[in-house]
């Protein structure tokens, strides 16, 4: 992002002003390590009916987010899940309501939903920010049908996904606002290595200011801007300072045929560090059966977190 914009794309946040301490989200998280882990949906697409088009893995006739729900708790020994939006089969009220039913039976709690939507809040055309605003809403209200603390979603950006910082500030400002009003958490992640940069994500927090809008840091994705560990690690202690209720765990992470790995120790220390309380959410990113490579983050993250 162009530095030389910031303080005037930061007079746009003026607009949102910072909520009373009291207006803080209020999450009572577990303290028992096992109890702080949760399973995303993502990577079991493989399995797992999507509805989104031309997402990559996806299956168009798998089994249904309730039936991999019933799953977790047997396999995979933990009680947290991170459904994945592709895996909805809509945010209809009914259905998402059918949804915290079956999460219920499971003996399930969702920790947070990833958002991966169309969305265009950055266009020339006002209805296309309109549309997308009313959209991103209608998945906070999603999260507060599912008991969710928050939801995650994308930094806005520009033609080309090129940055547009006062875009950014003011579109998620209003987001923001409207989590606050419904007590869901809006999360940025260091996912696009092209415009969601760890340092970037921190300066949109700071602007913006509200303790409704987080941040989530994943392990192993800026090892994709630079393949420099120390980047990752420093990225990594900046955006788990805003942390608040959701992070992404994984080993490694690949791009056009090369692996970057990282050490998931000393990450959970940088977590430790910044007093992070919120949940772990394992995205294991590899090929083979979900199932296994999910398990192997568990039993990893139990030893880093006991």
């Amino acid at each position: 992002m162009l530095r030389r914009n910031f303080l005037a794309a930061s007079l746009l946040a003026g607009a949102y002003p910072v909520l009373r301490a009291a207006d803080h989200p209020t999450v009572a998280f577990p303290s028992d390590p096992r109890e702080r882990l949760a399973v995303s949906t993502y990577p079991f697409r493989s399995l797992i009916k999507g509805v989104a088009r031309d997402a990559d893995g996806m299956n168009k006739s798998g089994i249904t987010l309730e039936q991999f729900a019933q799953t977790v708790p047997d396999r995979l020994k933990v009680h947290g899940l991170e459904p994945w939006s592709n895996h909805f089969e809509s945010t209809e009220t009914s259905y998402v309501q059918g949804l915290a039913a079956a999460f219920s039976r499971a003996g399930l709690r969702v920790v947070n939903i990833a958002v991966d939507i169309p969305v265009h809040l950055c266009d020339n055309d006002p209805q296309q920010l309109t549309t997308g605003l009313d959209q991103y809403r209608k998945w906070v209200d999603t999260a507060v049908i599912l008991k969710s603390p928050g939801i995650r979603v994308h930094v806005p950006t520009g033609p080309e996904r090129r940055s547009d910082l006062q875009c950014a500030l003011q579109t998620l400002g209003q987001l923001a606002k409207y989590g606050a009003e419904k007590k869901v958490v809006i999360n940025l992640e260091n996912d696009d290595p092209k415009a969601e940069d760890p340092f970037s994500i921190v300066e949109i927090l700071k602007s913006v200011n509200s303790p409704y809008l987080r941040a989530l840091p994943d392990f192993c994705n800026s090892m994709l801007i630079a393949d420099d560990t120390d980047y990752n690690d420093r990225g990594l202690a900046a955006l788990f300072k805003y942390a608040y209720s959701i992070s992404h765990v994984k080993d490694s992470e690949s791009d056009r045929g090369k692996l970057y790995t990282v050490d998931m120790r000393d990450i959970f220390e940088i977590a430790k560090r910044a007093h992070y309380k919120g949940y772990f959410s394992m995205e294991w990113e590899g090929t083979g059966d979900p199932y296994q490579g999910t398990a192997a983050l568990i039993r990893k993250s139990l030893e880093s977190l006991s």
